[in-house]
């Protein structure tokens, strides 16, 4: 078997290559922001709300009767749909 014999250009080809990959992959394709994109919140549902405003109770309150949770949690969606952005 011949030795690899490799020419100077093709040295130098592979170097440029080497490090023409090292300079775009620290290209960002996000845009042109400095920030971090903020993650879009979803929309306001009945079901989103019920589900938030019955976490809260259960770490909140939840030694309480089962009916004044319900009571708290029914005030606490018609809040969270009052102040949501209608669509």
């Amino acid at each position: 078997m011949r030795p690899l014999r490799l020419k100077s250009r093709t040295i130098v080809a592979l170097a440029l290559l080497v490090a023409g990959t090292g300079l775009l992959a620290g290209c960002e394709t996000t845009g042109t922001s400095t920030e971090a994109a903020k993650p879009v919140e979803p929309p306001m549902t009945h079901s989103r709300a019920a589900t938030e405003c019955w976490m809260k109770t259960e770490k909140g309150s939840a030694s309480a009767d089962l009916d004044k949770r319900a009571d708290v949690v029914s005030k606490c969606i018609d809040e969270k749909m009052k102040a949501a952005p209608k669509t």
